[in-house]
């Protein structure tokens, strides 16, 4: 079998968000911490932070009751919460954009009849900033669509069929090498390294 890739970080908050929508359910954070380590095969070390990141974003709720803390969400919030950032984060990129346009402008005018001089500078310096803005704000935008629970359900049919269409061939494989050793009496190993079939090949979990 090949080893498991870890999770990157939006993987690991995905899995934990994946259990407050699985269960619609309120839990403590030792919950929490106990489910993500057997089920989502997260290390429990950093489940804390994972939540709290969640928390801090607007995806997760949570509420003193004496002297627990509880934690919960549901997706209808999630859609509404990322709708809400997109539209603000493109609020802020069209007036930045804007703004970029207007100091292009003052670029333009500042270069007619005119060698250099503080004030261009200025004003490129300040035109670079506002694009370094724009392609922040810009990945942002990006990043809460791919965050869109719609984007990543259909991303993950999209896994899973291309997951199920590589076992299948993978079977095909197995079943061919079988019948290879059957008919002609060829070692494993032989037919491997005839095929160039790497000693890790298996299925996808």
């Amino acid at each position: 079998m090949s080893k498991r890739k870890g999770l990157s970080l939006e993987e690991k908050r995905q899995r934990m968000l994946s259990v407050f929508y699985d269960r619609k359910d309120f839990f403590q954070l030792k919950e929490l911490e106990k489910i993500g380590s057997k089920e989502k095969g997260i290390n429990a070390m950093v489940i804390k932070d994972i939540i709290q990141g969640l928390v801090d974003d607007g995806l997760v709720d949570t509420e003193r009751i004496g002297t627990s803390n509880y934690f919960w969400a549901f997706p209808s919030k999630a859609v509404h919460t990322r709708k809400r950032k997109i539209a603000d984060l493109e609020k802020q990129l069209g007036e930045t954009e804007k703004k970029r346009k207007a100091t292009d402008e003052s670029i333009s005018k500042a270069k007619v009849g005119r060698e250099d001089s503080a004030s261009r500078e200025k004003t490129l310096q300040e035109l670079k900033e506002k694009k370094t803005q724009c392609q922040k704000l810009e990945a942002q935008v990006e990043h809460y669509r791919e965050c869109d629970p719609e984007v990543l359900e259909a991303k993950r049919q999209e896994t899973q069929v291309a997951k199920d269409a590589a076992n299948r061939w993978t079977d095909n494989v197995f079943s061919i090498k079988s019948w290879c050793k059957r008919k002609f009496g060829f070692e494993e190993s032989v037919l491997d390294k005839q095929f160039g079939i790497p000693e890790d090949f298996d299925y996808i979990d």
